[in-house]
């Protein structure tokens, strides 16, 4: 399938426009990293505690964050999920350390109940006080361990069967509804009833990260990056040439820091999914940019009277058609994913959307390029062209 017959266009006229666009673009999104908001980072790397919660009513932004500070929790993240009125995503921007991982990790545990207990009503707050267990928030084995007393063949079942009417109903407002949905007898609601209360809100993840740990997750997303590029050096420059692995990796690099740097001016949510798809991104440009060298190794043995900067350009354009229609696919898929795909896998999609356009362009207009000025400054003296 060919989208362009015989193309001839002369990209490599416009490698010092391009050098300047991609440094102009990265300068300013590394000079908002280091010197402006920095970079937005998430749980994983930073540590804290995610909590995503569903309230029984409709509520506003405004009264969750209120509930908040008047419990002297700061002033965390919180987040609306989108076309939900009752759902939200908050985030803890407190720091308890401890001295070791587990302590770290305990605190922070200790401040997601903090935020669950602000959140509540003073009415549940005091029926937890008294010892009773919020039913509307107890795993199974919990509730295992409150049914086995009474009960001690027909626990689990129970449970399970409460759960699975929890899920359906999404909470329990009402503790008849455990003989409705759940099937249970009069005595066994009495039972519960006396044991538990109703919450008005349900805790649908928690979520904690020590210091220690988002320190450790760093350094090995960090070293994951470098390794990656390292081999990527080592396999192109034995496959190819080692001019050919410098500007594959020099390339991948500014991959890297263009999508990063990109990233931090959206102020979008640096994580663990986002880490994932700039890997995916790194693979996905190294396997455009390997297209095109393997045509320019082909080329300079049968296209030896040209200057080399002619025959990169004749490179580019023999494959033109074959990046232009892998990219094009990649891409619309990428934004439906975007636009469809919901608030949890938002950042991840806009991160390769963003990786697919710019690892297409640097395939062209830095890759080559930097082949060019190899060539050009190390003069090779065989095998590279005019």
């Amino acid at each position: 399938m060919q989208i362009f017959n015989k193309p001839n266009f002369n990209f490599m006229k416009y490698k010092y426009v391009a050098f300047g666009v991609s440094a102009l673009i990265i300068l300013i999104g590394w000079s908002n990293i280091f010197i402006g908001k920095g970079l937005n980072l998430g749980i994983d790397f930073a540590g804290g505690t995610l909590i995503r919660v569903m309230f029984q009513d409709e509520t506003r932004t405004a009264d969750v964050r209120a509930a908040l500070s008047s419990a002297n929790l700061g002033t965390p993240q919180i987040q609306a999920i989108e076309d939900e009125k009752r759902e939200f995503q908050i985030r803890t921007l407190i720091t308890l350390e401890g001295e070791e991982t587990q302590e770290d990790l305990e605190a922070h545990e200790k401040m997601g109940n903090m935020v669950v207990d602000a959140l509540r009503t003073e009415e549940e707050r005091s029926a937890a006080a008294r010892g009773l267990l919020d039913l509307n928030n107890l795993d199974e084995t919990e509730l295992k361990l409150l049914l086995e007393p009474p009960y001690p063949d027909d626990a689990e079942t129970m449970s399970r069967a409460i759960l699975g009417s929890r899920v359906e109903v999404k909470m329990f407002t009402d503790f008849n509804q455990l003989k409705t949905e759940a099937g249970l007898d009069d005595e066994a609601v009495a039972y519960i009833q006396g044991k538990t209360f109703l919450s008005k809100l349900i805790v649908l993840s928690k979520e904690s990260v020590g210091p220690q740990i988002g320190k450790e997750l760093r350094v090995r997303a960090t070293q994951a990056a470098v390794w990656a590029l390292i081999g990527m050096l080592i396999y192109i420059g034995l496959r190819f040439r080692f001019a050919f692995g410098v500007s594959a990796v020099l390339t991948l690099i500014h991959d890297v820091m263009f999508t990063v740097g990109i990233f931090s001016l959206t102020n979008r949510e640096l994580n663990l999914p986002v880490i994932a798809a700039i890997m995916t991104i790194i693979g996905y440009s190294l396997n455009d940019t390997i297209v095109i060298f393997d045509r320019v190794r082909d080329n300079i043995k049968f296209l030896r009277k040209l200057k080399f900067e002619s025959l990169l350009d004749a490179s580019i354009n023999q494959t033109l058609s074959r990046t232009v229609i892998t990219s094009g696919t990649t891409f619309l898929t990428v934004v439906a994913l975007f636009l469809f795909g919901g608030s949890v896998i938002n950042d991840f999609a806009f991160t390769i959307m963003i990786g697919v356009v710019v690892g297409t362009y640097s395939s062209i207009y830095q890759s080559c390029s930097l082949l060019y000025f190899w060539n050009k400054f190390f003069k090779p003296k065989k095998g590279m062209g005019k």
